[in-house]
C-alpha cells in the first residue's frame, strides 16, 4: 500500500515537472522570438513620407539615399555592391548591405504594401532592382523585386530567407515599370505584380509564420556594377487584406 501511494506521489510529481517544463520552455520560445525581432542593431531610427506612408526606421543608411520629388513619389539611390542574401551555399555569396526603408507592423493583424516601381536597368547591372521587402532581421525576411537577371530580362523575382535564403525567378516583364504588392491576412502571406494595377498575377503564397512584429519596406538594390537609381511611386499601405488570394484582388 505504501508503496503504491509512493508511486502515485511520484508520478503526480513528474507530471508536474513536465508541465513546469512545457510552460518554461514556451515561456523560452516567446524570449528567443522577442531577441530575434530585437536582433536588428542597424536599424535606426527616421522620417520619410511619402504620400501616406511614413517610413520611421532605416538599415543601412537607407534614409541617406533617397530623394523625395514634388509628386509624390521617391528616388531610391543605391551604389554598386550592395544587396540581401543569405547564400544557401556555404555563405560564399552573403551580402547585408542593402539600404531599406521600414515601417513597423503588426503581424497579428491584416495588410497590403502596394507600390509602383521603375528600377534602373543597366547594361552592366546584373541583378539591379526595386524591392518590397517583410523584414524580422538579417536571416529572416523576404522580398519581391523587379530585377535585370543575367541574360538581360527584367522579370519578377522572390527571395524567401530563413536563416539562408531561396532565389526564384518568376515572369518576364517587358516594360520598364510594375505595380508591386505583398498581402496578409495573418494566415496567408502573398505577393503580386501588375502592369496596370488592375489585373494582378500571383507569384508566391506562403504561411505566414513571422512574429507578432514585423517591418514592411521598400528599397532598390545594386549588387554588382554601376549604381541603380529606382523611381518608387504610388507607395500605400492598407491595414486590410486581398479578398482572393490567388487572383490578388
Amino acid at each position: 500500500m505504501k508503496r503504491t501511494i509512493f508511486y502515485q506521489a511520484f508520478l503526480i510529481g513528474s507530471l508536474v515537472l513536465v508541465a513546469c517544463q512545457q510552460k518554461n520552455t514556451s515561456t523560452m520560445n516567446k524570449l528567443e522570438e522577442a531577441d530575434k525581432v530585437a536582433a536588428t542593431g542597424q536599424i535606426a531610427d527616421c522620417e520619410i513620407k511619402v504620400s501616406d506612408v511614413t517610413f520611421t526606421h532605416a538599415i543601412n543608411g537607407a534614409d541617406t539615399c533617397v530623394t523625395l520629388l514634388a509628386d509624390g513619389a521617391l528616388e531610391f539611390n543605391c551604389p554598386e555592391g550592395l544587396d540581401f542574401f543569405c547564400d544557401p551555399n556555404e555563405g560564399k555569396l552573403s551580402n547585408n548591405t542593402l539600404p531599406v526603408l521600414l515601417i513597423p507592423a503588426d503581424n497579428t493583424k491584416p495588410f497590403t504594401l502596394t507600390a509602383k516601381v521603375t528600377p534602373e536597368f543597366t547594361d552592366e547591372g546584373l541583378y539591379n532592382a526595386a524591392d518590397l521587402f517583410v523584414y524580422v532581421n538579417d536571416t529572416l525576411w523576404q522580398k519581391l523585386a523587379f530585377e535585370q537577371d543575367e541574360y538581360g530580362n527584367h522579370r519578377i523575382v522572390t527571395v524567401r530567407t530563413q536563416g539562408t535564403s531561396d532565389d526564384n525567378n518568376h515572369d518576364k516583364i517587358d516594360a520598364k515599370s510594375v505595380y508591386m504588392k505583398i498581402s496578409s491576412d495573418t494566415r496567408t502571406i502573398a505577393s503580386y505584380y501588375s502592369l496596370d494595377k488592375k489585373e494582378w498575377h500571383m507569384v508566391r503564397l506562403y504561411r505566414n509564420e513571422y512574429p507578432d512584429q514585423i517591418y514592411l519596406g521598400i528599397s532598390s538594390q545594386c549588387p554588382q556594377h554601376g549604381g541603380c537609381t529606382s523611381l518608387i511611386e504610388d507607395i500605400t499601405l492598407s491595414h486590410d487584406n486581398v479578398g482572393d488570394f490567388r487572383m490578388g484582388e
